[in-house]
């Protein structure tokens, strides 16, 4: 009997990667392709969808069929994921009308997010939807091309996310998936599962947004049209897929109620699964991939992009090395970094260079270097940073607890995983075990075991650990985390003295 394959596509950030894999688990080729994020004003961040998202999958697949020889045919089911929740508006022949507005990073929003909450009040807003807007809701980037870009909102037919493109250029049908399209608040009802006519006239008409589906269910299958340009089977079913962050939860082993997944990314961001409806006031709390199972999500708006900002702005000497000795810049800064004491010698670092997600909800935050003195060095100033992103993980967990959600295990993935170090200095910050993957794959190796929940190889998502094995768990050096509680106290402080400032700059600059 011939082999049967799945294949998984996730579309990130700054690259996108794809994998092929047996029935079993195992992996026949996987495949990354890096791309750039524009950003056309500060606070403003874009990618074009056919150049990246599109161009992205195609060269992926492509490319895995190659190398593995496998025919396209014996490909069974297809999942995709990508960043989420974005906005990208299409025309009617399915032609994107401007470049997708991305998830939280993007901050343009204020004054629609401000508008909304006057208008439709924020407590009814939080009873619909399950959160409080922010920088991360899509409906009010819907506003935002309406108040701002009329005739691109007057020609579009549909308004899709990241992976519904792509799910759009292959099979031809407009879906999201439930959990994504909760992030198109105040649009989505949590508890009815669909769209809100009631506030349509202030946003969208309704017909513009697709049909929610749970993600693993078949969205539509390839038409010969997508064959043709991606080399893939005709008729082979593709799943309706969801955000990355949620496929990377299945990749990492998420299946009982209150395990955490706590990626490392360009941004932190974190979902626990739940047995209800969290009622949240500082995070984000949805329906997860399947019927009678929830989340409770949040995040930083950085992480990895502050040690890629570093990288390119002072790292001259390692982006050298790495050129001419094929050495890795960042294992050459952990190093660096691994030469400060933990508390970096005073040093802190607020990690808010582009505003802050969860759980302040303040787009308008700015970062912090404070303390910092002639005595202080490079591997100080990058220790700063790691400890920096480890403090904000740490808020995260303490409301969290406030709330009442207190995770049994916390899953660490994501490119960050590969800094021991700063496994290491978040474990002591946060007090908490880091159970770290033996493979690191990613989010597409979420999105093929989700196509393979989709055509019955597998009964549901919890038979994920058929698949993932943990690799190692860091636990925490209680001497250090003892020195970090004082720069912790410090800079929970910096930001409730100078948010007042940080706005008046912040509204300085977008004036």
């Amino acid at each position: 009997m011939a082999k049967g394959y799945l294949l998984g596509v996730d579309i990130g950030t700054y690259s996108s990667k794809g994998v092929l894999v047996q029935e079993d688990g195992k992996i026949i080729a996987q495949k990354v392709v890096p791309h750039g994020m524009d950003m056309p004003k500060p606070g403003y961040f874009e990618h074009d969808a056919d150049r990246v998202w599109w161009h992205d999958f195609v060269e992926i697949v492509k490319n895995l069929l190659s190398i593995s020889g496998v025919d396209p045919k014996q490909i069974l089911g297809i999942g995709t994921s990508a960043i989420g929740s974005c906005v990208l508006p299409i025309d009617e022949a399915g032609q994107p009308l401007r470049p997708a507005i991305l998830y939280g990073i993007d901050t343009r929003t204020t004054q629609e997010i401000e508008y909304l909450e006057k208008t439709l009040g924020r407590e009814e807003i939080f009873q619909h939807s399950g959160m409080h807007l922010s920088s991360q809701a899509s409906g009010p980037k819907i506003m935002w091309i309406k108040n701002h870009e009329p005739e691109v909102f007057q020609k579009t037919r549909w308004f899709l996310t990241s992976q519904a493109y792509l799910v759009y250029r292959l099979t031809g049908e407009a879906t999201i998936d439930i959990y994504t399209a909760n992030g198109y608040a105040p649009l989505f009802d949590v508890h009815n599962l669909g769209w809100r006519e009631e506030i349509a006239s202030y946003i969208t008409p309704i017909d513009r947004l697709p049909k929610a589906f749970w993600s693993c269910e078949i969205a539509g299958r390839v038409t010969e049209q997508a064959a043709r340009e991606t080399g893939l089977a005709s008729g082979t079913p593709v799943i309706v897929g969801t955000t990355d962050a949620a496929a990377e939860a299945i990749s990492t082993g998420v299946r009982e109620f209150n395990d955490m997944m706590l990626m490392f990314g360009s941004s932190i961001f974190f979902i626990v699964k739940t047995a209800d409806l969290v009622n949240t006031s500082h995070f984000w709390s949805a329906p997860f991939l399947e019927k009678d199972a929830y989340t409770f999500l949040g995040g930083t708006s950085t992480a990895g992009s502050i040690t890629t900002w570093f990288r390119n702005q002072f790292a001259e000497l390692e982006l050298e090395k790495e050129k001419n000795e094929g050495s890795n810049a960042y294992d050459r800064l952990a190093k660096l970094a691994a030469q400060s004491p933990p508390g970096a010698k005073g040093l802190i670092i607020l990690p808010y260079f582009e505003g802050e997600r969860t759980p302040l909800n303040d787009p308008r935050a700015k970062g912090m270097f404070f303390g910092i003195s002639l005595r202080h060095t490079k591997a100080d100033i990058y220790r700063a940073i790691l400890e920096g992103v480890g403090y904000g993980i740490r808020h995260n967990l303490e409301v969290m607890e406030e709330e009442g959600v207190k995770p049994r295990r916390i899953l660490a993935t994501g490119g960050g995983t590969k800094n021991d170090l700063w496994m290491q200095i978040v474990s002591d910050i946060t007090r908490v075990n880091l159970s770290i993957p033996k493979e690191q794959i990613g989010a597409s190796y979420g999105d093929a075991f989700m196509a393979g929940v989709g055509i019955g190889l597998f009964n549901n998502l919890t038979e994920i650990d058929h698949w993932v094995q943990i690799g190692k768990i860091v636990q925490p050096d209680l001497e250090a985390s003892r020195k970090y509680d004082f720069n912790y106290r410090l800079s929970r402080s910096l930001y409730e003295n100078t948010k007042e400032l940080m706005h008046e700059l912040s509204d300085s600059l977008s004036e």
